[in-house]
């Protein structure tokens, strides 16, 4: 055989390998890394910025968290079921529109209670965007190629999450070490993503069959992805807000550069580790990659509330940064493998909004139980984890929850 032939047959056996890359997954995964280059660069100082300028309690941190993460919960359930039945691209600018809105009002705060409102508007636009932005992934990419897609998606997200922190720090030195700065500038790769928006296309509704619509009209998701959302949701209630495991490192000792540069850290592993992580969830039983992912949050938590001083910190995130990027993505992908392909929205949205309540409640309690060094609600989220992670493995097969890449012979 020639060597172009030989080329010929190469690229041509590539080509299935590259079906989950579609247009959306691309122009959707640079709307995502914008968007989260502005979170990040304020989200690592903004409970250094409540609790040192505006003078508030660590237990506002954890209220601020929680109850913003409660109205995109909210936000996603109501959205996803709007996203299987209404045009889904007007919902995504509209979520990241929010966004930005959110972020402007942190850059103008004064009292705590404006950094509230202005973290409840982020991520009502959150709760908006997330479920048709997901649904709209995995349209004409089959089930068994969908971690791929929320692995390289939520790579290029949280490629922002490493950029964002780093012209944040260097924003932060550069300005005396002010935080109002870093604010502003947040604004800008914000308020471009929305624009970034335009160049999504949305294909027109696929044709339903009459057990998808049966199945539709009752609004019933699968009953094994109605256990596993029960399960995730449980978990939680111990998984609180990362804002308080930066105020955990801060106490450790960590500057406030060094907690931005920790958190860097962290976020150049998720974003590493999500792709490659999506690509195994694709190969392996998703329950055992998802609970590898816990494990590294036992890891996290445990080694956070043991950690005998600040550099210990720089080893336990870049752990912690494993359950984000071996549980993200591969809990969508997932989700998206049990759902009929006309509730892909409505699941997406069930998921993540239940799993987020879980979240307004886990930083409540969190918060009020912190008591100075955060110790006990870290020792008692990290021996739960130990706990989930055993049930994933033990329990996934009798629960029901196998996916379709476990289905597939």
């Amino acid at each position: 055989m020639s060597q172009e032939a030989s080329e010929e047959e190469g690229a041509g056996a590539g080509e299935p390998e590259k079906r989950w890359l579609t247009p959306n997954v691309k122009t959707l995964s640079a709307v995502s890394f914008l968007q989260d280059s502005a979170s990040e660069m304020l989200y690592p100082i903004l409970p250094l910025f409540v609790t040192s300028v505006l003078g508030a309690p660590v237990a506002v941190v954890g209220l601020i968290e929680g109850l913003a993460e409660g109205a995109a919960a909210i936000t996603k359930l109501v959205a996803g079921r709007i996203a299987d039945h209404r045009a889904r691209k007007p919902m995504i600018a509209l979520g990241y529109g929010l966004a930005a809105v959110g972020k402007l009002l942190i850059a103008l705060a004064f009292v705590w209670p404006t950094v509230l409102v202005a973290r409840v508007v982020d991520r009502f636009g959150k709760g908006i965007r997330s479920a048709p932005r997901d649904a709209l992934l995995v349209v004409d990419v089959p089930a068994g190629e969908r971690g791929r897609v929320f692995g390289f998606h939520r790579t290029a997200d949280t490629a922002g999450a490493v950029v964002g922190p780093l012209i944040g720090l260097i924003l932060f030195e550069a300005a005396g070490q002010q935080y109002r700065p870093v604010l502003i500038v947040a604004v800008i790769p914000a308020v471009l993503s929305v624009a970034l928006v335009k160049l999504v296309r949305e294909p027109s509704p696929p044709t339903r069959a009459p057990r998808a619509q049966s199945r539709a009209a009752t609004g019933r998701l699968p009953d094994p992805l109605r256990r596993l959302i029960v399960l995730l949701t449980l978990f939680g209630l111990v998984n609180f807000p990362d804002a308080l495991l930066l105020l955990r490192a801060h106490e450790l000792g960590l500057s406030t550069s060094g907690v931005i540069v920790a958190y860097i850290v962290y976020n150049a592993v998720y974003a590493a580790g999500s792709y490659p992580a999506g690509s195994l969830a694709d190969r392996l039983p998703r329950h055992l990659v998802f609970a590898v992912g816990v494990l590294f949050f036992a890891a996290g938590y445990l080694g956070l509330a043991w950690a005998p001083s600040a550099a210990w910190v720089f080893v336990i995130l870049p752990l912690y940064g494993g359950f984000a990027a071996f549980t993200d993505g591969v809990g969508k992908a997932w989700v998206s493998s049990l759902a009929p392909p006309s509730l892909q929205g409505h699941a997406q949205g069930t998921y993540q909004a239940c799993t987020g309540g879980a979240i307004v409640v886990a930083g409540i309690w969190a918060g009020l139980a912190w008591h100075g060094t955060g110790r006990l609600p870290l020792l008692i989220s990290g021996s739960a984890a130990l706990i989930v992670a055993a049930v994933l493995v033990l329990g996934s097969r009798p629960m029901g929850f196998k996916d379709a890449v476990e289905a597939t012979p």
